[in-house]
């Protein structure tokens, strides 16, 4: 029913005073400007989270739950949950590649470690400080003494392999683009095999992952060389995409990182995941 109002002259004053009568509408519809109704916003009661599962002694996968991540940003990531109020499950969501590739979409919230690079930040946020530092190197065969490898420069000419969607850092990813040669292969253990048939010279990636690689399949014919390619930070991102991706819930993470950095807990975890990775490959 309408509003209906009606004018009524004051019988001494003869001014105008003015009765409303609200319908059922009106009512209604006075109602809704009382009390707005608002789709309420999602709540956060679940992350999702992976990482590169050639990884150790950071992350690899479950030999006992191939479905999931162990290792010391697994352990980063139950500490996270516990510090911000909201369990996260670390899964494996397939190579490296593909785990960034479902970050993008919003099938996965988290990666628990990546390098920073401007591209990536089309569809992820970095949360700082970094949790830990890394060191990228130079892997070849084990009989190959021409390489010598001290400067960026050292490498132009020669054929060089790395897991598809590495970064090593801008600086070094912009020169490898511009005057090297790598080709991009999808796990770390056909890069190596690649290196083993004498297909490349040498193989960006980093120190300890590699070593831990190397030592579980028992390869003795693939050497580090010491000088460093990049020094670069490890940090946790979060999908542009995840229906957690809130003021308040990157207010509840960042706050934890700094806690993390501040008491220096990340080593703890680094030495638990190197002393798992040594027990299974020992079994």
């Amino acid at each position: 029913m309408p509003q209906i109002a009606a004018f009524v002259r004051h019988p001494r004053t003869g001014t105008r005073r003015i009765a409303a009568a609200v319908g059922l509408c009106g009512l209604w519809f006075g109602l809704l400007l009382a009390s707005p109704l608002q789709a309420a916003e999602p709540s956060c009661t679940q992350l999702t989270a992976s990482g590169n599962p050639e990884y150790p002694p950071f992350l690899w996968r479950d030999p006992d739950n191939e479905n999931r991540l162990i290792g010391a940003n697994a352990d980063l990531m139950q500490w996270l949950a516990k510090e911000i109020g909201v369990p996260i499950e670390v899964q494996y969501s397939g190579p490296w590649g593909r785990v960034q590739e479902e970050v993008r979409l919003g099938h996965v919230d988290l990666i628990a470690g990546a390098f920073f690079t401007q591209p990536r930040t089309e569809y992820m946020d970095y949360f700082h400080p970094a949790f830990h530092e890394t060191r990228s190197v130079i892997w070849t065969r084990g009989d190959n003494e021409k390489l010598k490898f001290r400067r960026w420069p050292d490498l132009v000419g020669l054929q060089g392999v790395t897991v598809i969607n590495n970064s090593f850092g801008e600086e070094f990813d912009r020169y490898a683009k511009d005057k090297l040669r790598i080709n991009q292969v999808a796990s770390l253990e056909q890069a190596i095999q690649i290196v083993q048939a004498g297909r490349a010279d040498y193989l960006v990636y980093e120190d300890s992952p590699g070593q831990a690689f190397l030592a579980r399949r028992n390869i003795a014919d693939v050497k580090m060389l010491g000088e460093p390619v990049a020094r670069e930070n490890l940090y946790l991102t979060l999908s542009h995409r995840s229906a957690c991706n809130t003021p308040e819930m990157r207010g509840r993470i960042a706050r934890a990182l700094y806690k993390l950095s501040r008491e220096k807990t990340m080593g703890g975890f680094v030495d638990k995941g190197i002393q798992l990775w040594r027990k299974q490959t020992n079994k």
